[in-house]
């Protein structure tokens, strides 16, 4: 585990996060906050989630060699796999990862957001395996738009509740499952799907997607004779698989990580989603970090393609890493993110989620030589977005 990036006691990573809740969401918070680490460290815990993760999830996912891109852009790309996950995600790990904690304070009833409906699906899915009541929020323009991944929660016996207020996106779903943990406290988890919210949920989560960069550090020996690749890149909305695939890099300097935001419309619009580009220091759902927000102080809606990175804050790890230049964030258009889909569907077979479409456009933005070798993060698969591509026209 690196030492210099993990979060202190409080949850800071620098001048970002804490747990900035009021006081009916305290109890909740603190009650997390003082087993949670206990459970996870435990032998117990880590010999189950190790199992599920293997033999339910399908992990390891793969490090592939994509050898028609690597010719196009003169560098070694490889793809880590997280779309060949169980339920087609990343965001498995993570809510198996939670269940589990669940399960151990004694919870009966599960709620979560989802944008996407990746980490919906993936809450649905544990939930039913661990027969556990499961109710998750979802942005009724999301809804619209993922309708295949709603319908997947539904079979899988969740009840799908649309938030109808604001922008009907993932900050407003993020807002409606707050409501109903204050609502709720004996009986319900909330399985945040990302690396933001109150401490201890940044660091919780990263520690559950840490596996992903966990498994590329013997992969790559296996295939590269070195564990470190010059180049690591993945989207960023909240920053869950960003922050997975990064984790055990950080404190290796000579590894470039490379964070790809959703420039929507252009960073010069209104309909933007690129935080870390646009974005000032305030509060979100409980952490401080960096969000956009009008001179009011006021949260202004964001707009991406991609229903998954279309949140207005960013998690506090990555706030503090563009903050201290460790990483880099850059980001890609609506028209760029699906211009790399189609030529990763197209030169490799394999179609991306929207969201990893954004972490591929970063290809073309970066001066890669022959010798360099890059890890793109496929954070998922592309299944869900088919009709936006069917809407492109490409």
């Amino acid at each position: 585990m690196n030492k210099t990036f993990i979060s202190d006691s409080k949850g800071y990573y620098g001048q970002y996060g804490g747990a900035y809740i009021p006081e009916m969401l305290r109890e909740n918070v603190e009650s997390l906050r003082a087993v949670y680490y206990d459970i996870i460290e435990s032998e117990e815990f880590k010999k189950e989630f190790s199992m599920l993760l293997t033999d339910y999830a399908g992990r390891p996912s793969p490090l592939f060699f994509a050898g028609r891109l690597s010719n196009k852009y003169g560098a070694k790309i490889y793809l880590k796999r997280e779309d060949l996950n169980h339920t087609g995600s990343h965001k498995i790990n993570n809510t198996i990862g939670q269940i589990l904690l669940a399960k151990k304070m004694g919870k009966k009833r599960i709620i979560a957001e989802t944008g996407a409906g990746q980490h919906g699906a993936a809450t649905a899915t544990v939930c039913a395996l661990m027969g556990m009541e499961c109710v998750v929020y979802m942005g009724e323009l999301d809804m619209a738009r993922q309708e295949p991944n709603v319908k997947r929660m539904e079979m899988l016996g969740a009840s799908v509740v649309p938030a109808t207020c604001g922008n009907k996106t993932l900050k407003d779903a993020t807002n409606e499952a707050l409501r109903d943990w204050i609502c709720n406290p004996e009986n319900t988890f909330y399985i945040i799907g990302s690396v933001v919210g109150p401490h201890p949920y940044p660091d919780l989560v990263t520690k559950f997607q840490s596996v992903i960069s966990e498994e590329l550090l013997s992969q790559l020996m296996a295939k590269e004779g070195t564990e470190d690749p010059d180049y690591i890149i993945a989207c960023v909305g909240g920053g869950s698989n960003a922050a997975g695939i990064f984790y055990k890099y950080i404190d290796r300097k000579k590894v470039k990580l490379i964070g790809v935001e959703a420039a929507g419309k252009g960073v010069e619009t209104d309909e933007t989603a690129a935080t870390i580009t646009v974005g000032e220091t305030g509060i979100i759902h409980g952490s401080k970090t960096l969000l956009m927000q009008n001179e009011d102080g006021q949260i202004t809606e964001p707009y991406s393609i991609s229903a998954g990175l279309d949140y207005p804050g960013v998690g506090p790890l990555h706030a503090w890493l563009a903050g201290t230049g460790r990483a880099s964030y850059l980001n890609a258009t609506d028209n760029e993110a699906l211009d790399a889909a189609y030529e990763l569907t197209r030169l490799e077979g394999i179609i991306p989620a929207l969201e990893s479409a954004h972490a591929l456009a970063a290809l073309g933005k970066l001066k890669l030589k022959p010798a360099d070798i890059v890890v793109v993060n496929i954070s998922g698969r592309g299944d869900k977005d088919m009709q936006a591509y069917a809407n492109a026209n490409r």
